[in-house]
């Protein structure tokens, strides 16, 4: 197993600047007073693509040789890493095919054609995704980029938590929506590295809650097709991520559909932004869990914005 070092972070973030956006910190006082905690939010759904992933999708295509880019890269996901390695394909001039739950938002859908991607569909669970993904495979010959499965990926997301330990200082805890596990190995990875008295939350619905299951375990538990509003987070921890997950991780905690829409509902109204519901979870959380973050400096990984206005959770 290629873990990433903190090396691999610091080469990634000098790669992929050209194409990604330092993302903004933002406040929010009446969050504040509701939770007891000072949170701040790092605003990834203002990220190229509407999504953190773009970070590691870039450091992966921008990375690779000229022979294996001339064959492309492919991947499955259930939108916001196909649309962002389509966006880092798109911009290296390469071919891109994803394979994607028919279920998937519309909205995710659209931005992997209009970054020029190819999408063939499968059945939304993982077993579909990956039997369908083998095939494509073996028709294109492409370089496969793991949603989060993969070093190269991992270290292009710990450079959201790089930035963000860069714009707060101090930060008692930070806490991110966990799904494959990518954004939250590599905010392990970056705090374990230069700040390590941080403390790591992840944040997971009760729906699709195999992380939080796997943590109490001592092993990985992956459920097939789980159903739930944050569609981001469906998919089952795999041996690199849990290598983060089981060692640094101090909790995950696990919110119901209904606190999950209700949080995403109070963030647009009460921060006037897009987040889409995988993004609500942890939020969700910490008003859930409010004596383990009162009275802490808390960051708050915004991940995506990357949302179908048609289809609303609480419409």
């Amino acid at each position: 197993m290629n873990i990433p070092n903190y090396n691999d972070v610091l080469v990634a973030h000098e790669r992929i600047k050209p194409y990604i956006h330092e993302t903004p910190v933002l406040t929010c006082s009446y969050l504040n007073d509701l939770t007891g905690a000072e949170l701040f939010f790092k605003c990834e759904n203002f990220q190229k693509a509407g999504a953190f992933k773009v970070r590691g999708a870039s450091n992966a295509v921008f990375g690779l040789d000229e022979s294996k880019a001339a064959r492309g890269v492919a991947t499955h996901s259930s939108g916001n890493h196909a649309l962002s390695l389509s966006y880092a394909a798109g911009r290296r001039g390469i071919p891109v095919t994803v394979v994607m739950p028919h279920t998937a938002p519309q909205a995710k859908k659209d931005a992997v054609i209009g970054y020029g991607g190819k999408i063939v569909e499968c059945e939304p669970s993982t077993s579909s995704r990956e039997a369908t993904f083998e095939k494509v495979l073996e028709q294109t010959g492409a370089e496969f980029v793991h949603p989060y499965n993969d070093p190269r990926v991992i270290a292009g997301q710990a450079t959201c938590a790089r930035e963000l330990v860069t714009q707060v200082e101090k930060l008692n805890a930070v806490i991110a929506p966990i799904g494959g596990g990518g954004m939250i190995s590599g905010t392990c990875l970056t705090l374990k590295n230069i700040a390590e008295n941080t403390e790591i939350f992840a944040a997971e619905p009760v729906n699709a809650d195999d992380a939080a299951r796997s943590l109490k375990a001592g092993y990985i538990i992956a459920d097939d097709a789980p159903q739930t509003v944050a569609d981001g987070l469906k998919v089952p921890l795999k041996e690199l991520t849990w290598h983060f997950v089981s060692r640094y991780v101090t909790d995950i905690l696990t919110a119901t559909e209904e606190e999950i829409i209700a949080a995403m509902k109070l963030t647009w109204q009460r921060m006037k932004i897009v987040i889409e519901p995988s993004c609500a979870v942890p939020l969700a959380t910490i008003l859930k869990n409010k004596p383990v973050f009162k009275g802490k400096r808390v960051g708050v990984i915004i991940t995506g914005g990357n949302v179908d206005l048609d289809t609303l959770p609480w419409l």
